[in-house]
């Protein structure tokens, strides 16, 4: 049969899924390989019986295979970044508040071990892109030019590079300058399953075990984890794009917690900070420490060259304060402006031997095997718009926190004090 040139079909994906050959599929619909290879290229459209043959075959429905491409509903969202010059970009989505939001997936943000699948790809922008994105390693990620459609009198959202240009929001962030973040998104998955989402920012890894752990217990549930240090989670969730931001800042002159900051940042809104426990800040070194680091002066004494996090974040703050109070400048240590993205970045630039040592955490230390000299410990909490406490999505993630599940996947890392795990430890209204 003659190919309708908007007919879309995603055979071979599920196929593969269920771990099936053409020829094995083949044999099971009655069909030949010839025809399933035919269709899976977009050669042909299938008949009526064939596609009722291979959706019985593949335990699925006939709209699970096959779909007119102008059937994909599209929604109008917020653009929480910038994306590249491109055709289209591919983006994840939640719904935050009354807003959906989509994440582009840029540069290192497209992945985390494997890659991130798209939710919906932005077929409109409300203002033309400028700049070509540039990856982490400074490759351009697009180069084409994107389709537009400009939305008038759009309000607009300030984005991370106007907030603070100096800073940088995720390792694979695009560079670009938007006049205004309204996006047109073609969805690629099921609303319901987009709805039942819930936006987390933070810089632990415990972060993305929560995810994990949340969605064994609520299989319906998605949980989007945003990498970004204290400070850039704390504005993300100002900016309504994410429910929850976790930090772990220290305010040397009150010696609170998070607290501060939150109060400062929050203004006019409501927000309650639910702690995930106090954990072990301090100096990555080489296993045995060879050089015998014990404070952060002895890397001035001993030469050692470190790696640092950006400006904002909780481990940036940690090692600025301890150099003042020894009465260190920052630039008198060697590397103090190679800057990484993540507590990971951090022990791997100590195991490759590109730093002596590096500002992150006890539980990291004991995963990559290496010596660790404490500096102080900080709570890690989680802030939440009160708002937000009544979606469904915050509530089942919540309701995780004092599981015993959730208790023993922490103990387990070490470095983490969860005594607390789950408490109101503020309320700012």
């Amino acid at each position: 049969m003659k190919l309708d040139v908007n007919l879309c079909n995603n055979l071979k994906s599920i196929r593969t899924r269920l771990g099936m050959s053409q020829q094995e599929l083949a044999n099971i619909a009655g069909v030949t390989r010839q025809s399933i290879g035919g269709v899976e290229l977009g050669q042909y459209a299938p008949s009526v019986a064939m596609s009722l043959r291979l959706a019985k075959a593949l335990g699925c429905q006939v709209e699970d295979l096959f779909w007119f491409e102008e059937d994909l509903p599209e929604v109008e969202a917020i653009l929480a970044g910038s994306v590249p010059k491109q055709q289209q970009s591919r983006v994840s989505l939640a719904r935050v508040g009354d807003q959906w939001i989509a994440y582009p997936l840029v540069g290192n943000d497209a992945f985390r071990i494997e890659m991130i699948p798209a939710d919906g790809e932005t077929v409109a922008v409300s203002h033309p892109i400028v700049e070509t994105g540039v990856s982490a390693s400074g490759s351009d990620v697009g180069a084409s030019s994107v389709r537009v459609k400009v939305f008038p009198n759009i309000s607009k959202l300030p984005l991370a590079s106007e907030v603070a240009s100096n800073e940088r929001y995720s390792q694979g962030e695009a560079q670009s300058q938007i006049g205004t973040n309204k996006v047109l998104v073609r969805l690629l998955d099921d609303i319901d399953k987009l709805h039942n989402t819930v936006v987390i920012a933070g810089c632990t890894p415990v972060l993305s075990l929560l995810a994990r752990a949340t969605e064994r217990w609520h299989p319906q549930l998605r949980i989007h984890y945003r990498f970004a240090h204290s400070k850039a989670a704390l504005r993300s969730l100002c900016r309504g794009e994410v429910h929850i931001a976790g930090m772990h800042l220290y305010d040397a002159d009150t010696g609170e917690h998070n607290i501060p900051f939150v109060r400062e940042a929050l203004t006019g809104k409501s927000a309650i900070l639910i702690t995930l426990g106090v954990w072990e800040e301090g100096l990555l070194v080489p296993p045995g420490n060879p050089m015998g680091v014990k404070t952060v002066s002895d890397l001035v004494e001993f030469e050692a060259t470190i790696v640092t996090h950006e400006v904002g974040s909780g481990s940036r703050m940690l090692l600025e304060r301890k150099l003042r109070e020894e009465g260190v400048p920052l630039h008198k240590v060697k590397g103090s402006d190679h800057i990484v993205h993540s507590h990971q970045d951090v022990a791997l630039s100590v195991v490759s031997g590109i730093a002596d040592a590096g500002i992150s955490t006890a539980s990291i230390a004991a995963a990559f095997g290496l010596g660790f000299i404490p500096l102080h410990k900080a709570r890690y909490d989680l802030v939440i718009i009160k708002e937000y406490l009544e979606e469904e999505p915050v509530k089942q993630f919540l309701s995780i926190l004092g599981h015993q599940l959730v208790r023993s996947q922490l103990e387990i890392l070490g470095g983490y004090d969860i005594t607390r795990i789950g408490e109101v430890v503020a309320n700012i209204s």
